[in-house]
């Protein structure tokens, strides 16, 4: 079996179900763990060899995206013959090291479990809703978005809190109980900050803006931020009226152009070229062109928010 991606928590559980499977059909299952990035070439078949009273085994090999050379003759040479008894888990956190033996094993009888790390918002609100389901708790979609906007965007800090919200409180789960655990988190990033400008929310675009800064955000992946939000703005707002085929060409998720169509109902093209301009100006003023970049984006971030039409 591969365990595919870079999301370590949907990994994780995706190798301890699996273990945990085993042990439903024996209790003493042998479980063996190897790290691929130290693997001596035999290791392999001594610990996959049949055994005197034919128990089943496990064998995680981690960190396939690191291997050995070693690890990839000798996998590869495993799959060939594997052993009956023997259930080998290979975990590769992504990159190219190591792709033949991929390839080998989607092209075989190898079961693919695929763990890409979670990066939609409304896939974020999922998994909080779901962990919480399976902890036998409800939370209404405010209360859900709250926490995630909280906690931020990693799964296991969200798996952790929803943990947290689990077993300490009693009762549906509001965004009063939210804020009370977690309403001193912000995950300030230049995304974030970029959301609440366009939105025309100049109070917390700065107060974002500034907590970013203050935790060693540098300016420029701000800026950058907001001018990756105008440039969809833009794109999107130059196919109004050309029907859906123009839409599809821009390459852009449905989510994206979704929310690009909100955003500019309070936008018209002048306001929005006012605040293109003002986030060129910054750009250059943060990458050089001014001695003070943190007053830069923050008189961007300002502009910005003052273009959206009221």
């Amino acid at each position: 079996m591969l365990v595919s991606g870079a999301e370590e928590l949907l990994a994780d559980r995706a190798v301890d179900r699996l273990i945990g499977l085993a042990r439903e059909r024996d209790a003493g299952v042998e479980v063996t763990r190897l790290d691929a990035s130290e693997y001596a070439a035999g290791t392999l078949g001594v610990v996959t060899s049949p055994s005197l009273f034919a128990e089943d085994r496990v064998v995680v090999v981690a960190g396939v995206e690191r291997a050995t050379d070693e690890l990839i003759e000798d996998a590869l040479a495993y799959l060939t013959a594997p052993q009956q008894d023997v259930t080998l888990v290979l975990r590769h956190a992504g990159g190219q090291r190591g792709k033949k033996l991929l390839d080998a094993l989607r092209a075989g009888d190898g079961v693919v479990v695929a763990c890409e790390p979670v990066k939609k918002d409304a896939d974020k609100t999922a998994f909080v809703t779901a962990e919480l389901r399976r902890a036998g708790r409800r939370a209404n979609a405010a209360a859900v978005r709250a926490l995630v906007d909280a906690v931020g965007s990693d799964l296991r800090e969200l798996a952790s809190a929803c943990a947290q919200l689990a077993a300490d409180t009693t009762g549906a789960i509001g965004v009063d109980v939210v804020e009370r655990y977690y309403g001193g988190r912000i995950e300030a990033t230049g995304f974030r900050v970029a959301d609440a400008a366009v939105e025309g929310d100049a109070g917390q675009a700065v107060a974002l803006l500034r907590h970013a800064l203050a935790t060693g955000v540098d300016p420029v992946p701000i800026v950058a931020a907001l001018a990756a939000k105008l440039r969809i703005l833009a794109k999107v707002a130059a196919t109004r009226g050309r029907g859906s085929a123009a839409v599809r060409d821009l390459g852009l998720a449905p989510w994206q152009v979704d929310r690009a169509l909100r955003d500019l109902t309070r936008w018209t093209p002048e306001s929005l070229a006012a605040a293109i301009t003002a986030v060129a100006q910054a750009d250059a003023e943060v990458k050089g062109a001014s001695r003070d970049p943190e007053f830069a984006v923050e008189r961007a971030v300002l502009r910005v928010a003052s273009a959206r039409s009221r």
